[in-house]
């Protein structure tokens, strides 16, 4: 399937960069066709995702944010990966699927939406599809996914623009990702999951805590509170590492400390926010997927 976008404005950036199958020149770097670096069961997602049988993910190359601690640098922002075809994609949903897992999980999906709608149109898989992203999204491509995508698994990092800029070359971070959620949760409601505890639907909101950076922590879960309340689940991660390019920062060369840990957690109780809260402990480099394009 021949794929070509002449000016691409899927994300927030709008770079208008032509996108070739195999090579575009906009901010993410990657071309029309999707570019995976590993699809497999995944058994390191919240426990409504991940179960008993893991999570089908099948991880995107290619990144529309600069995180300066990103985990995934070899994917994000290396290309590593492997360029398959639409038909391709479809028939890995469908091979996760015939392996149990309990869910599609498509991880930074947004440079290939248009791939992944003509996937999902060739092969409707029986599981839930899940939509795995930075949060850095527009409404408009969005509401492209409605009816295709099940369960949004958005992270809101910052609700400060002077953070964002620093750390991930995105001033307007918040002022997109807010509206972008708003536009997830319209689509999914409210949480519903099954009596074993598995999600049918619904949008989980990540947030992981930097060293450092309490206060915007603090300041993410107010906002969910304000805005959304009830009609999510909150995901607390505390499993950052000093990964990528974050020796540049000293304040980001550490893990966090068990008192900003503490502090964070705290205020999700006091919040009443549901959800979940990632332990200490899984601030480990094993909790990172391996990847390897050649097992594809």
């Amino acid at each position: 399937m021949e794929m070509i976008i002449e000016h691409c404005t899927l994300c927030p950036r709008s770079c208008g960069a032509r996108r070739d199958p195999e090579s575009g020149s906009g901010f993410c770097r990657t071309g029309t066709l999707p570019r995976i670096a590993a699809a497999q069961p995944h058994f390191w997602e919240e426990p409504c995702l991940s179960g008993t049988r893991g999570s089908g993910a099948i991880f995107f190359s290619g990144c529309t944010l600069s995180c300066v601690y990103c985990q995934n640098t070899p994917i994000s922002r290396e290309g590593v990966g492997k360029t398959i075809s639409v038909e391709a994609l479809s028939e890995k949903i469908r091979q996760l699927e015939a392996m149990g897992v309990h869910n599609i999980n498509f991880v930074s999906p947004t440079p290939y939406v248009d791939a992944i709608i003509e996937a999902l149109r060739l092969y409707r898989p029986a599981i839930p599809v899940v939509y795995n992203t930075s949060g850095y999204e527009t409404p408009e491509t969005l509401r492209r996914l409605e009816g295709l995508v099940d369960i949004y698994l958005p992270d809101l990092k910052y609700i400060r623009s002077d953070l964002s800029r620093k750390y991930s070359g995105a001033a307007d971070y918040a002022q997109r990702a807010i509206p972008a959620i708003e536009e997830m949760v319209r689509q999914t409601g409210a949480p519903r999951l099954r009596e074993d505890g598995l999600m049918e639907k619904g949008t989980i909101i990540r947030h992981l805590i930097l060293p450092q950076n309490t206060r915007n922590s603090l300041e993410v879960l107010k906002v969910i509170k304000e805005r959304f309340d009830r009609n999510v689940l909150v995901s607390l991660m505390g499993q950052y590492l000093p990964c990528g390019q974050a020796s540049l920062f000293p304040e980001l060369s550490r893990r966090i400390t068990k008192r900003e840990y503490e502090k964070v957690l705290f205020a999700l109780y006091d919040l009443s926010l549901d959800g979940y809260a990632q332990e200490l402990s899984s601030a480990k480099k094993e909790y990172i997927p391996d990847f390897d394009p050649s097992a594809l």
